[in-house]
Order: C-alpha cells, then structure tokens, then sequence
C-alpha cells in the first residue's frame, strides 16, 4: 500500500473533501483525487463515493480511515519528536485555545513567538470546542478548568477570576444588610450560563451580595457579552481576564469577584508525545505573560 496515497486518503476523509483537504495542505484538488484513485485501485474497492454533494465514505473508506488515520499521525509525530531533539525550534506548530483567551492574550504572544522562532510555522486557532490534541492535528491545547485526563499533560499558566462588572450607567440595586433575599439586576448573559443561577459576589469590604440576574439579552460569545455590558445594556458576569483593561479606565466599574471557585488556564499536550523544542519554547513564553495578564492571578 502506498503511504503517500493513504495519507492523502486520510487527509479527504478528515477534512470532508478534496476541496478543504487542497486548501488544508495546499496541494492541487486534482492531485489529491488522483492518489486516492489510486488507491482504491491498488485495494481494489471503492473508498469514496462519487456523486454525493458532500463526501460519504464507503463502509471500507470509513474503516480504512479509523484504523489508519491514528497510525500515520503517530509516524508523523515520531518523526517531528526526533526533530525536536535540535537545538532550534523548527517545524510547523498548531494550537488550540479558547476564543477569549486567544483573543486578549495569545496574539500578543504569538507575536513574540513567531519573531523569536522564524524556523516555526504558528498556526492559532480560536475556539471554544474541546479538541482531540492527536485526532484534531495540535500540538498544544489550552483549557479553562480541564478535568483529569491522564492523557493530557502540562502546567498551569495562569490563574484567573469571574468579576460582576456594568457600565458607570447602570446602578447597583440598594438592599438592606439584613434581607439575604438576592437583588434583581438587568443582565447580559452568557448562552452557556444557567438562568437560574444567583451571582454570588465578594464585594471589597469583605461582605457578599447576591444578585438575581434578569436577562435583557443573550449573547454566546463572552466577547460579545463584553460589548453589550460595555454599551450599559445591563450587568455581566466575565473573567477578569477580559475586562480587566474596561474596569482600570472607567469604562466598566466592578461590584464584585465571583464567590465560586478560582479559575485555572492550563497549557496541555498527549502524553505519549515529547515535550519538543517548539512547545517548550512555547510555554516558555506563557509563563511569562507581562503586565496585568499575570496579575489576574
């Protein structure tokens, strides 16, 4: 079996087509048609049905790809761990994080990194889905609270906390010391979030307060909820993270920090992989995260 042929195979089927597989590795579409016909014929079956609108494996396409795809990712990969093994980081380098994280502080260091590294190829990649590091292609993943996964390893970069924030427009309800009973407030609210849920918050004097929050609109983007809190639609509940620059100008006055549990941003990679030049350079430079990024500790 040609292994050039398989990967490219492997390449359609991951990618959903031979259009996204082209521009995905930057390889023509008609090359890419051409080595899995030849495959198919090399296996003498049919691998890809033809004619559909969108790409259908055939039940020995679906097989073939479950049963090879992890393999040649591990061949690759072990090629890339003796590589790392030089002095200078080089190669291509993919990572996962989530959409605010990516946002406010990994440009700033992707920057860094990619004037440091010129020999590595940065790819970023913002989303709040919860990727497979060796199914999905990454190196690196980064994750807001990850649960065990003992086939994830790495470190906590940095430590972080959900702060009650509105606009100078909006006015904190007044309550009475001695009535528990939570105050209503016109929020935004994360689509995510639980709607009945009270926000719990730590005022600066020590004491706490709750709010019931009554939702003016929903938003499923944390940026987006920053946006509409900002133009004093209501008040919001966001990482500290976020809107930490909003609070020290003015523009967003903070009533309290989150009573929950702290929140922790881990940097996570496979276990079965070596910790490579380029990742630990990586990492090196989360670590190092200047001005109020590292205070939100």
């Amino acid at each position: 079996m040609d292994l050039t042929s398989l990967a490219d195979f492997n390449a359609v089927a991951l990618h959903g087509g031979f259009g996204p597989a082209s521009r995905a590795l930057d390889r023509p579409k008609a090359t890419l048609s051409r080595r899995v016909a030849e495959l198919e014929e090399q296996l003498g079956v049919r691998l890809i049905e033809r004619g559909a609108r969108t790409l259908r494996l055939t039940e020995e396409g679906r097989m073939l790809h479950e049963r090879t795809h992890g393999l040649l990712t591990e061949v690759q990969q072990a090629g890339e761990d003796v590589a790392s093994r030089a002095p200078v980081p080089r190669g291509r380098l993919r990572i996962s994080a989530p959409m605010v994280f990516a946002h406010v502080v990994l440009g700033q260091i992707a920057t860094r990194f990619a004037l440091a590294y010129p020999q590595v190829e940065l790819e970023v990649v913002a989303e709040d889905r919860v990727v497979d590091p060796v199914e999905d292609g990454y190196d690196l993943v980064i994750r807001i609270n990850p649960p065990h996964d003992e086939q994830l390893v790495g470190r906590r970069i940095l430590g972080d906390q959900r702060v009650l924030v509105a606009a100078p427009t909006v006015s904190i309800p007044a309550g009475s010391p001695d009535d528990p009973t939570p105050l209503p407030v016109p929020a935004v609210m994360y689509t995510t979030a639980s709607r009945e849920a009270t926000w719990t918050v730590r005022a600066d004097d020590g004491g706490t307060r709750s709010f019931l929050p009554t939702p003016v609109l929903s938003m499923s983007s944390l940026l987006m909820v920053r946006d509409a809190v900002l133009n004093g639609v209501g008040a919001g509940l966001l990482p500290r993270l976020l809107v930490a620059p909003d609070v020290a100008a003015g523009r967003l006055i903070r009533w309290g920090t989150d009573d929950g549990p702290p929140v922790e941003i881990w940097a996570l990679y496979h276990s079965r992989r070596l910790l490579s030049a380029k990742v630990r350079a990586f990492m090196n430079l989360l670590q190092d995260l200047p001005g109020w990024e590292r205070d939100a500790g």
